[in-house]
C-alpha cells in the first residue's frame, strides 16, 4: 500500500521532520519547535502532502508518551496513524545500514526507511509499534498513578532519612512505635517545636493530638520515665520535626491522589475487569489500567505478557538451556501485577496450590509468583476479550465440572 512516510526524530526544543515520497525519495526536511507555532508548522505540511498525493499519511517518532508529547497526541487527534519507534532497534537499524555520520537529520532519513521496510520485514514490526487511541480516562490515570507512586517513593526517602536521624538523637523515641509513618506519631513529633519539650507533656497535652488515644499515651509516659537525647537534638531535632511535617504533607496529598484515582477508575471497563480478580486491589488495579492503556495494542496474550515483564526470553546455546529476562518491559506495570498476583494467591485457593506446586518444583518465591503471574495473564487476556469478571471456583464446582 502506498502511503507517505514522515520521520521525526524528537529533541528536546526542536524536532526534525523528514517526508518521504511513494517513490523512494526524501521530499523535504525541516525543523520545528516544541511549541504551537512549530506544531502549526507541522500539520501543515501534513495536509499539504496527503492532498497533493491523496495518499494516507503515516508519522513515525522516537519518544512516543515522552519528549514527543503533546505532538504525538495531536497526530492522533488530526488522524494520522503514529508508530513509535524503538530507539534500541533503531540503533541496530543503523548499524546494518551505516550513515557517515549521526545527525538529527540522518536519524529522521533512517526513520523514514525503516517505515518503508514495515509492510516488507516481519521485524520492521517489532521495531515500529502502531500507537492507538487510549480512553481519557486511561490517560489521566496514568499522569495520577506515575505521580502518586513519585509521592510514595519521596516519603519513603524522607521517611529512612528521619528514622535514621531519630536512631542517632533519641532511640527511645525511635522505637516507640513500630511504624514511623503512622499519622499520630508524625503529629506527636511535629506537636512542639522542640524534640525535648515532647519529654515533659502532661497527659492531657498528648490527649488532645488528633488520633492520639489512652494507649498510646501510656506508651508516650512510659517513655518520658527515661527519655534521653544525644547532644546532635540542637540541629539534628529540627530537620527531624521538619521531615516529620513534610511526610505528613505527602500523606495528605496521596490519599488526595487515591481519591482522584478511585473516581476515574470506576468509571474505566478495563479497570473493573482487572479489579474483579481478588487481591487486585485499588492502585494495582490503576496502575495495571493506565499502562495498558487499550489491549488492541497487543497481538495476543504472550505480547502482553511480554510488556508486563512476566515472559522470560529463550537463551539456550548447544546443550545449555534456560531462560533470561527481558530488560524491555514496563517495570511499572511489572512492579503492579506482581504485587496483586502475590495478595491474589493468599486469597484463591486454586492459585495457592499453583504457588506452592512451583515452590515443591524448587522455585524461589520471586520465581513462584512471576510462574502464577505469567497464567494470570492468559486469565486477564480472556477477561478482557470476552468483557466478562473472574469467577471463584473451589473444588467442588471444579470436580463437578471435569466429570
Amino acid at each position: 500500500m502506498e502511503r507517505i512516510i514522515v520521520g521525526v526524530d524528537v529533541g528536546c526544543r526542536k524536532h526534525r521532520v523528514a517526508v518521504g515520497t511513494p517513490d523512494g525519495r526524501i521530499a523535504e526536511e525541516f525543523n520545528i519547535l516544541h511549541e504551537k507555532d512549530g506544531f502549526d508548522r507541522f500539520f501543515q505540511r501534513l495536509d499539504f502532502y496527503r492532498s497533493s498525493f491523496g495518499l494516507p499519511v503515516v508519522v513515525a517518532m522516537e519518544g512516543c508518551n515522552g519528549y514527543a508529547s503533546p505532538l504525538d497526541q495531536q497526530v492522533q487527534e488530526y488522524g494520522y496513524t503514529l508508530l513509535n519507534v524503538n530507539n534500541l532497534k533503531l540503533c541496530r537499524f543503523k548499524e546494518i545500514f551505516p550513515s557517515p555520520a549521526k545527525t538529527d537529520a540522518i536519524d529522521a532519513r533512517k526513520i523514514v526507511e525503516l517505515a518503508r521496510l514495515q509492510p516488507l520485514l516481519p521485524q520492521a514490526k517489532k521495531v515500529l509499534q502502531e500507537i492507538h487511541e487510549v480512553p481519557e480516562a486511561h490517560r489521566i490515570l496514568k499522569r495520577l498513578t506515575r505521580r502518586r507512586r513519585e509521592l510514595v517513593e519521596a516519603k519513603k526517602r524522607i521517611m529512612n532519612r528521619m528514622q535514621k536521624d531519630l536512631q542517632a538523637v533519641s532511640p527511645g523515641l525511635n522505637d516507640l512505635v513500630e511504624r514511623k509513618d503512622g499519622s499520630v506519631f508524625l503529629r506527636f513529633l511535629t506537636c512542639r517545636p522542640d524534640l525535648r519539650q515532647l519529654a515533659r507533656m502532661r497527659r492531657q497535652g498528648l490527649l488532645k493530638i488528633r488520633g492520639l488515644g489512652e494507649k498510646f499515651a501510656d506508651k508516650v509516659q512510659f517513655w518520658q520515665q527515661k527519655a534521653w537525647f544525644s547532644q546532635e537534638v540542637d540541629y539534628v531535632g529540627p530537620m527531624i520535626i521538619e521531615d516529620a511535617q513534610e511526610i505528613l504533607h505527602l500523606k495528605e496529598r496521596i490519599k488526595a491522589l487515591e481519591e482522584q484515582i478511585e473516581q476515574i477508575t470506576s468509571q474505566s471497563r478495563l479497570s473493573q475487569v482487572i479489579g474483579s480478580i481478588p487481591g487486585f486491589g485499588l492502585t494495582c488495579t490503576a496502575e495495571l489500567t493506565a499502562e495498558i492503556g487499550t489491549i488492541d495494542r497487543f497481538e495476543n496474550e504472550r505480547s502482553l505478557a511480554f510488556y508486563l515483564g512476566v515472559a522470560p526470553l529463550d537463551k539456550s546455546s548447544g546443550a545449555t538451556v534456560g531462560v533470561r529476562p527481558s530488560k524491555h518491559v514496563n517495570t511499572r506495570a511489572k512492579a503492579a501485577l506482581v504485587t496483586a498476583v502475590a495478595h491474589h494467591a493468599r486469597q484463591v485457593e486454586e492459585s495457592a496450590r499453583y504457588y506452592h506446586k512451583k515452590r515443591g518444583e524448587g522455585k524461589r518465591h520471586n520465581q513462584a509468583v512471576r510462574s502464577l503471574a505469567r497464567h494470570m495473564v492468559r486469565v486477564l487476556w480472556a477477561m478482557i476479550k470476552r468483557d466478562c469478571f473472574y469467577e471463584v471456583r473451589n473444588s467442588e464446582q471444579m470436580e463437578r465440572q471435569e466429570d
